[in-house]
C-alpha cells in the first residue's frame, strides 16, 4: 500500500513509519523541517517538505495515497492552538475530497467528544467534527489517552520542590506510551474500517501511584504527588514562564481530567486489551531524562 503520514518524525510518527516501512508498504512522511528530509529517507521513507497550512502541498502528498494518517503535531507557537487544529483539519479535508484517499486515520484525543471545558483537546474535537462530515471514505478515529511523556514536564518541579504538585490524579486515569499509539496506527491504516472509533490505553493508575513509580526510579521511593487548586497550579506554571494563555488551557484540560469528563466516554468503550508498554518501562526513560537534567 501507498500510506502518506503527517506525523512527520516524532514519538508516534517514527515508530509507526518504521512499522510500515518494515511490513513492506510504500510510506510518504510529511515534515514541516528541512532538517528532517534526511532522516526520513533513511529510515526508507518518501520526504514531503511543506506547511500542513498549505493546501496545495498537502493535495501533492495525498495524491495517489491508498491511506493517509491524519494527525496534527502540537504546535504551542500559534496564538491558537485549538484554531490552528481547526484549520489544519479544514485543509486536511480539503485534501482527501480532491486525491479521493479511501481509507483516513485520524489520531485525536479521548475528551475529543466534548465541545467545552477541555482546554487544547478542544481542538481534537473540532478535527473530528471536520474529518466526520467526510463521505465516500472509511474513517477510524484514534483516541488516545494521557501520553506517559506528559509527565516529563514534572522533571524540574521534583529537582526544585521534590514533589509533583498539580490539580489532578486522586482516582485513576488511563496513560498511553507513543509506541502503543504507532502500534495500533500501523493495524488500522492497513486493514479495513472496522469501528468508527478506537481508545488506545497502555495503563491505569492514580497520581500517587504514578509518582511512586518514578520516585522509585530515579531514586526517590518517597516522591509524593500533590493535588492543589486550579489557581495555585496557574501561579506554578506562570512563574515557570509559561504563557498565561497555555496555563489557562492546561490547567482547564486537567481540571477536566480529574472531573472525570475526559474519560467518561473512554469508560464506555475500553479497548480489550492494553498496550505492551508499562508505567515501570517509562519509568526508566524517565529516570535517564530526570539524570540528564540540570540540577
Amino acid at each position: 500500500m501507498k500510506i502518506t503520514l503527517t506525523s512527520s518524525l516524532g514519538n508516534i510518527g517514527k515508530p509507526l513509519a518504521e512499522q510500515l516501512i518494515e511490513a513492506g508498504h510504500q510510506v510518504t512522511i510529511i515534515s514541516r523541517s528541512p532538517d528532517r528530509q534526511r532522516e526520513i529517507e533513511a529510515i526508507g521513507a518518501i520526504s514531503q517538505i511543506g506547511s500542513l497550512e498549505d493546501l496545495d502541498f498537502l493535495v501533492a502528498a495525498f495524491s495517489k495515497a491508498d491511506a493517509v494518517f491524519l494527525m496534527n503535531p502540537p504546535d504551542y507557537s500559534q496564538p491558537d492552538i485549538r484554531e490552528y487544529y481547526r484549520s489544519t483539519s479544514t485543509n486536511f479535508a480539503a485534501a482527501i475530497k480532491r486525491t479521493k484517499v479511501k481509507r483516513v486515520v485520524q489520531l485525536s484525543s479521548f475528551g475529543a467528544h466534548l465541545n467545552y471545558g477541555t482546554g487544547p483537546i478542544l481542538g481534537a474535537h473540532f478535527s473530528e467534527e471536520i474529518i466526520k462530515q467526510l463521505t465516500g471514505i472509511d474513517l477510524t478515529i484514534l483516541r488516545p489517552t494521557y501520553f506517559y511523556y506528559n509527565l516529563y514536564n514534572y522533571v524540574d518541579m521534583i529537582k526544585y520542590n521534590g514533589e509533583i504538585v498539580v490539580n489532578y490524579g486522586r482516582e485513576k486515569f488511563p496513560l498511553v506510551s507513543p509506541k502503543d499509539i504507532a502500534a495500533v496506527a500501523a493495524e488500522e491504516l492497513v486493514k479495513p474500517k472496522r469501528a468508527l472509533f478506537r481508545y488506545i490505553i497502555s495503563s491505569e493508575h492514580t497520581g500517587q501511584e504514578i509518582a511512586m513509580a518514578l520516585g522509585r526510579a530515579i531514586g526517590k521511593p518517597d516522591l509524593k504527588w500533590t493535588i492543589v487548586s486550579d489557581e495555585a497550579v496557574k501561579i506554578a506554571l506562570e512563574q515557570n514562564g509559561i504563557p498565561t494563555n497555555i496555563v489557562g488551557l492546561l490547567t482547564e484540560m486537567y481540571r477536566s481530567l480529574e472531573q472525570g469528563r475526559l474519560t467518561e466516554n473512554y469508560l464506555h468503550h475500553q479497548p480489550a486489551k492494553m498496550g505492551a508498554v508499562k508505567l515501570v518501562d517509562f519509568a526508566k526513560d524517565f529516570a535517564t531524562a530526570y539524570e540528564r537534567a540540570q540540577p
